[in-house]
């Protein structure tokens, strides 16, 4: 015993020793990377059905409770699920929106409000070659709801995987030799400084063992950024297609094969024939390539586009069209949300097989064929039905369901935030129901605008135009070849005035850029009698701008207002920019706001 005691003694004097010896830059390197996978565990989530019916990973990304997770997880888990967490603590959790062709869901946590969050890094920074890790619950096996973490480096980027018998399409995601296996899904990808790149998704697994053979796959956060304002809406998300189908041709060139004539991008000129050569800021050299740059945005987005005809170049934006319906998007959700017996039933004379610690509808890529032959998917678990569990108090709190939505509790909840921030700017409503603007128009020529509820006019040197809202707005898209301007400056001043509750149906959109605008805005979808409107607003809650919409697939009569001041003791727009399709053009320079009933103030 005492020579084992000296034989151990010996042994830590010689690890100090060895140690020591370490380059001090080799210790603080370790010691970093020990830190940096603390904090990184600290917002991962381990994620499970209370049925019992499948899991998987998340991952915080907000101190509120906001997490990320994949779609294929939370559908197993249906509106309601437990998350846990590196503290040991299990939380309730709530679904709020999906994006099922990206594969992504947001829940959120709650019970707390101090939740320890990932940064969110960017993924279009990432490079092969660079170190990542991987942390989430693989195999279920988490049941302390203590991570596990695996290293690797980046293998791939922008990868591209289409379709393979599912609506799940891996477009621009990140490849990586850090192990991503079932139970990993819907887990983080973090750089090497912690911040978070990817959200684990698929992975290429070996056919019987279910086991990662050094492939796995994560939707880039980049994407997840351009859809997060639409989940937060508490709808389901759809994806863009610019509606054109495209080819290569004889010299490897893209180009459209076809096109519809209602869609923004024939109305922006793009034809049969034409080659693209850029979408959204990069380079079009593959039909691959542009599948993977139009995969990662929402529809109704506007986004850059440039083709060549004949040897010349045009340089356009144009609006994404939607890639579902509607009705099509609930009918898959509910689909997917079926339990794994009702999909596969058990055959005749066959005992019921489980998985233990598997994920239902884990994906595969396309080149592995699973037992069942199904392409790009495993085999589903079969099991016994469960008696769904309650949904628990606190996530009744957080849930409302309603035709359309996700979740509708989160939508009023966003839309009541961006109506509050519109009216902090002021009490509008002191200007009375019919407003009067006056001032320059860019040509120096002077202007008197009045609109309200009942019509509008506008006056210049050249004569004056009235119009009232007989017929329906739709009818009344004066002055000539504007798209509207009179209704828009009517709905502007009504969503001001009187508030979303004024329109006939008003719903949180999510957030959008705008052309010539840094940043994202958040998006108020209205409707009024037969017109339909979407009004951006910035993160102080001013307008920023309107589009009116007179019906579906034409352009819309557009309002852009900047030069906010002081006008009548209101915060307003000093400019009113008019824009119309690839032609019209108008500017407004305000210098007084008033009552139109009323004298007119003098500029302020």
């Amino acid at each position: 015993m005492v020579r084992l005691g000296l034989l151990l003694l010996i042994a830590m004097i010689g690890a100090r020793q060895a140690r020591a010896q370490v380059d001090p830059a080799v210790l603080a390197a370790e010691e970093a990377r020990v830190a940096v996978v603390e904090k990184c565990v600290a917002s991962t989530v381990a994620v499970f059905s209370p049925g019992g019916q499948g899991g998987g990973s998340g991952v915080v990304i907000s101190p509120d409770g906001y997490a990320l997770s994949n779609f294929h997880v939370t559908s197993a888990c249906g509106d309601a699920m437990q998350c846990g967490m590196a503290d040991g603590k299990l939380y309730d959790a709530v679904i709020v929106g999906l994006d099922p062709t990206g594969d992504v869901a947001l829940i959120k946590l709650l019970g707390r409000n101090d939740f320890p969050a990932a940064e969110l890094g960017d993924s279009d920074q990432v490079r092969v070659g660079d170190w990542c890790f991987t942390v989430g619950n693989p195999f279920l096996l988490a049941t302390d709801y203590q991570p596990s973490v695996a290293f690797g480096v980046i293998s791939g980027v922008h990868r591209y995987q289409y379709p393979a018998g599912t609506i799940l399409e891996y477009a621009d995601c990140l490849q990586s030799d850090a192990a991503i296996n079932p139970g990993n899904s819907g887990g983080p990808m973090f750089n090497a400084q912690g911040k978070l790149i990817g959200i684990n998704g698929r992975g290429s697994f070996e056919k019987r063992g279910r086991v990662n053979v050094g492939v796995g796959y994560a939707i880039s956060i980049n994407q997840i950024k351009n859809f997060l304002g639409h989940l937060k809406s508490g709808r389901i998300a759809d994806h863009a297609t610019l509606g054109a189908v495209v080819r290569s041709d004889a010299d490897r060139r893209v180009v459209v094969d076809d096109i519809l004539e209602e869609s923004d991008a024939y109305r922006r000129g793009l034809r049969y024939g034409d080659e693209i050569i850029a979408f959204a800021g990069r380079p079009i050299t593959t039909v691959n390539a542009f599948k993977n740059a139009l995969g990662i945005f929402p529809r109704g987005w506007r986004v850059p586009l440039s083709f060549r005809r004949q040897g010349q170049r045009y340089d356009v934006l144009v609006r994404l069209r939607g890639v579902h319906a509607e009705i099509e998007l609930e009918e898959m959700i509910a689909a997917e949300q079926q339990d794994p017996h009702e999909k596969m039933p058990i055959p005749k004379g066959e005992k019921p097989k489980d998985e233990p610690g598997s994920e239902p509808k884990e994906e595969q890529p396309e080149d592995q064929k699973p037992d069942d032959g199904g392409p790009g998917k495993d085999p589903v678990p079969v099991r016994m039905p469960k008696k769904k569990a309650p949904m628990p108090e606190i996530v009744k709190q957080h849930y409302e369901k309603k035709a359309g939505y996700v979740n509708y509790f989160f939508n009023e909840l966003e839309r009541k935030r961006v109506a509050a921030a519109l009216t902090s700017r002021g009490n509008f409503a002191n200007l009375g129901k019919a407003w009067a603007v006056t001032g320059k128009t860019g040509g120096a020529e002077e202007f008197r605008l009045e609109f309200s509820d009942a019509g509008a006019a506008i006056r210049l040197p050249s004569g004056e135009l009235r119009v009232e809202w007989t017929g329906g707005m739709s009818n009344h898209l004066e002055p000539p070849g504007s798209g509207g301007l009179l209704a828009a400056l009517a709905l502007w001043r009504r969503m001001l005035v009187d508030g979303p509750q004024s329109f006939s149906r008003v719903q949180y959109l999510g957030t959008m850029p705008l052309a010539d605008r840094e940043g994202m805005f958040d998006i108020l979808e209205a409707t009024h009698e037969d017109v339909e409107c979407l009004f951006y607003i910035d993160p102080q809650g001013s307008l920023a701008a309107l589009e009116m919409f007179p019906e579906t697939d034409v352009d819309p009569c557009e309002l852009y207002f900047t030069d906010y001041r002081e006008f009548a003791g209101q915060w307003l727009p000093g400019k009113i920019e008019v824009r119309f399709g690839d032609g019209y053009s108008y500017e407004f320079n305000c210098e007084s706001y008033a009552a139109a009933d009323a004298p007119q103030p003098e500029g302020e």
